[in-house]
């Protein structure tokens, strides 16, 4: 039996959980919030991390990739080279050029921080041409890739909607709009897996609020 352990209110937790859920993996979760992980199998404290028989692994991509190895049955990746290489192209340019990119804002946007107006210009500017970019190679034809759901497409359902609220919240509008994202989330949301995802992730995050809160009143 596999164990993914994380919180369900990580995007990249997330991402796994959804490669799992749609090729019929079984597996159990293990709460571990950041600061309370099992160095021993994620040597960087970081989240995901996956508990096999075989020893644990870390980095969510890796783990993406493991589970298309080891359960090739419901394939997530497309069977010819150059279109496996075309959906790990929109993987790479979804995660650092996108999520990674936006990232730069969620203190703000989410968390009640403070960013500077120079790092919003900056952010801004290097997601305006990485969206442009990434508009060339994604497809929603219905999927990310085309016509087969993919792992482009696990890491599209949980960081999109993020890069997209950021964008509107900091700069009153969403970078994604001009792209037919609101459609392509509303058609695979419509997917059992995915509802629970997001109905997990939903729960979580409170469960994540309320212990920034209790943490917040014990400083207090």
């Amino acid at each position: 039996m596999l164990t993914l352990c994380g919180f369900a209110a990580s995007n990249y937790y997330n991402k796994v959980k959804l490669a799992m859920l749609e090729k019929g993996v079984a597996f159990e979760e293990e709460l571990a919030w950041v600061g309370e992980t099992d160095r021993s199998a994620s040597p960087l404290g970081k989240v995901p991390y996956l508990k096999t028989e075989h020893g644990p692994l870390s980095e969510s991509t890796v783990l993406l990739e493991y589970i298309e190895d080891q359960f090739p049955d419901t394939p997530l990746m497309p069977a010819e080279a150059f279109h496996k290489a075309q959906v790990r192209e929109l993987l790479r340019y979804i995660e650092l050029h996108l999520e990674l990119v936006a990232r730069n804002l969620y203190p703000e946007a989410f968390f009640g921080g403070k960013i500077s107006d120079g790092a919003k210009e900056k952010t801004g500017q290097q997601l305006e041409k990485n969206v442009a970019a990434f508009a060339q190679l994604a497809k929603f034809s219905p999927f990310i890739a085309g016509d087969q759901f993919t792992l482009a497409d696990c890491a599209a359902v949980v960081h999109l909607p993020l890069v997209s609220s950021a964008t509107k919240i900091i700069y009153g509008r969403d970078f994604l709009a001009e792209l037919p994202v609101r459609d392509y989330l509303k058609r695979v949301g419509e997917r059992p897996t995915v509802q629970r995802v997001n109905a997990d992730r939903k729960t979580n995050t409170e469960l994540m609020m309320q212990r920034a809160k209790a943490a917040a009143a014990a400083k207090n």
